[in-house]
């Protein structure tokens, strides 16, 4: 996904945003509300490719797991 669609999908699912100013809610409108959007998807994004890296990580892991004849539960009966 791109950072364009994020913000899309973003701006649908948070059609207003408020920040709260001593107990009263303040609508976020124009350039700020672009501004926190855009940080949002930044943040979506960042966590979607962490998310990926982590999981060709412990596919990697398991495959090399594989080749040897083990499995995870392999490891846990013994320990590690």
């Amino acid at each position: 996904m791109t950072k364009t669609e994020m913000m899309a999908k973003i701006r649908k699912d948070n059609p207003k945003a408020f920040h709260n100013v001593n107990g009263e809610q303040i609508e976020i409108t124009g350039a700020e509300y672009e501004a926190l959007i855009s940080q949002w998807a930044e943040a979506a994004l960042a966590k979607e490719a962490e998310d990926a890296v982590q999981a060709a990580a412990k596919a990697s892991a398991e495959a090399k797991l594989a080749a040897l004849g083990l499995t995870t539960a392999d490891l846990k009966a013994i320990g590690l």
